[in-house]
């Protein structure tokens, strides 16, 4: 692992030691299924607040993925919540990751994850306002859904306004053609396909010229065959260091690890095409319980990066944290 004085480095960025992270947002709960954390950060010049999306989890029993917030702070460290919706809002069984962004016109835009009520897929729509404060989910409209890209499921959106697009990088579900009648009726009936074995977790990338109208541009990193990440390989975030481009993913190996991923290594000199660099193992884990470190979100500032991620405690619950490492943009 490593600290702030002897940082390893994979790709074009220096790594972290969760183990030495700050607490930012406690989990709600004690034990498996308490989950806080799929953090989204942004840093707002303007105002010099640092916002932080993230969603709030119970156990599956109690209601999985019941609220979404956005907090603000001055530090980065401490937040206080100034926006907050709940599922029923979306009609869902469950909310996941959101992704902020503050366009160049200065509004803001969440771009969130939740299933679909119509058909227990994940899908991903758009609340957009003048300030965090004003989004309304009643508002939303549609960006994308699993049958927009011929597949199961589409979720956990990281967006990035470059060169004059708006590249949405998304983790699906792909389409399962030879699925069996019994897989099929399977697949959907949970409402978490991601969590059935029947198909797997891949990254894939939308772009668009306004941040609405998406064209599906297909795989950016699938699960190879074997490997401690052979289920699922999920881009959390992604850093550029020219020409370097190198992204932080979610791996694990079977569907029995599905919520309790680890995070890998990948880069990539294009946008395009990643190469795993994590092949043995994970790069960043917890010390405790399942070893989750998963959804790491990288905000890069002026003269250091801050990781904001989630984190297994010894009581199997997951809190989210955040390592600040130097470095000189």
């Amino acid at each position: 692992m490593t600290t702030d004085t002897a940082l390893r480095w994979l790709g074009g960025v220096p790594l972290f030691d969760p183990s030495q992270g700050s607490t930012v947002i406690a989990s709600p709960g004690q034990g498996p299924g308490w989950w806080v954390g799929a953090p989204s950060a942004l840093y707002d010049r303007e105002s010099g607040l640092t916002y932080l999306y993230y969603r709030v989890r119970k156990p599956r029993a109690l209601g999985r993925g019941g609220e979404c917030r956005i907090a603000a702070s001055r530090d980065g460290l401490n937040f206080e919540t100034v926006w907050s919706a709940k599922k029923d809002a979306f009609g869902s069984p469950s909310i996941e990751r959101g992704c902020l962004v503050k366009t160049p016109e200065g509004r803001w835009r969440l771009y969130l994850s939740f299933v679909d009520p119509a058909d227990d897929r994940w899908r991903i729509d758009l609340l957009e306002a003048d300030t965090p404060e004003a989004l309304d989910p009643g508002e939303r409209r549609k960006i994308l859904t699993a049958a927009d890209i011929g597949g199961e499921g589409v979720k956990d959106p990281v967006v990035y306004l470059l060169g004059g697009l708006y590249w949405m990088v998304v983790s699906y579900a792909p389409g399962r053609p030879d699925a069996t009648a019994a897989e099929k009726a399977q697949m959907h009936a949970t409402a978490d396909v991601y969590n059935t074995g029947i198909v797997k977790s891949h990254t894939g990338l939308a772009l668009s010229p306004d941040g609405v109208h998406f064209r599906w541009e297909g795989d950016l990193l699938s699960p190879p065959d074997t490997g401690w990440d052979r289920y699922c390989t999920r881009i959390s975030t992604l850093l550029y260091t020219p020409p370097v481009w190198t992204a932080l993913y979610d791996g694990s190996g079977s569907v029995e690890e599905n919520y309790e991923e680890r995070a890998g290594v990948a880069v990539s000199l294009d946008g395009r095409h990643f190469e795993r660099l994590t092949l043995n193992g994970p790069a960043l884990i917890s010390p405790h319980a399942s070893g989750s470190v998963r959804y790491v979100e990288a905000l890069r500032l002026d003269t250091e990066i801050r990781y904001y991620y989630e984190f297994a405690l010894p009581d199997g619950s997951h809190e989210l944290r955040c390592s600040r490492v130097p470095f000189p943009g």
